[in-house]
């Protein structure tokens, strides 16, 4: 007989990352922006929330998305 490990293995694979990552159109809904293309200008730019590449597929962090958020919000604060 094999021993069976203790919990589910896929749980420490699963630590520290979100339930789901967020779309670039997520974004638009989010930030109420004109269309996709305002994201994929910002990521040109490297002026948005930093993204990064599944496959064909651009994914977003959502801490990461928060993150940006406040940094542009303090910003915008301070000014």
């Amino acid at each position: 007989m094999t021993a069976q490990p203790h919990g589910d293995p896929r749980a420490a694979l699963r630590s520290g990352l979100p339930d789901r990552y967020l779309t670039p159109e997520d974004l638009v809904v989010m930030f109420s922006l004109p269309s996709v293309e305002t994201v994929y200008q910002w990521r040109r730019k490297r002026i948005g929330p930093p993204g990064f590449r599944v496959g064909r597929y651009l994914r977003f962090n959502p801490a990461a998305v928060r993150a940006w958020e406040a940094e542009r919000t303090a910003l915008t604060d301070a000014a």
